[in-house]
């Protein structure tokens, strides 16, 4: 088992939780990005420095990502893929992409594209503060939790 981090879009305070998260659990936490994140160390963190380009880092996710981890990306389109995978996938505001909602996630998404390239984009806040890291921290307790008694009960099965 293993987290995944979207990190080029990852807010520090995310990535800051995600590493604690990480060394108290002994789940190994992987910072995929195109450009070197800052303060990435510890024993159960790695950082992958993914090739210049459109979704390089994505692509390196979704070839990391196996049954039983965790994805941290905003990124729905990557969300998407990974949920078909059957990968628990979490935005950096504690919210869970699932095959109930990715669809309409992404139809919004579009839509918001569609928008915003036609010039009538809406204004989006990009504040991330006390309430969306609790909201990002409640989420990633428990689904991390869900995960690692999973893995735990799949592995005294077999």
């Amino acid at each position: 088992m293993k987290i995944l981090v979207d990190a080029d879009s990852c807010p520090r305070p995310a990535r800051e939780l995600i590493l604690r998260s990480s060394a108290r659990t002994g789940v190994r936490a992987i910072f995929a990005a195109n450009r070197p994140i800052p303060d990435i160390r510890g024993e159960t963190a790695a950082m992958e420095l993914c090739p210049p380009g459109e979704g390089a880092a994505d692509n390196r996710i979704a070839g990391l990502a196996e049954r039983g981890d965790l994805v941290i990306t905003r990124d729905i389109p990557l969300a998407a893929r990974l949920v078909e995978a059957s990968i628990a996938v979490l935005d950096d505001r504690g919210r869970s992409y699932t095959r109930e909602n990715i669809r309409e996630r992404l139809s919004l998404r579009n839509f918001t594209v569609g928008l915003a390239e036609s010039g009538r984009g809406i204004e989006r806040t990009g504040s991330y503060g006390k309430r969306e890291l609790k909201h990002f921290a409640d989420g990633l307790d428990r689904v991390l939790s869900r995960l690692i008694r999973e893995e735990g009960a799949n592995s005294s099965r077999g």
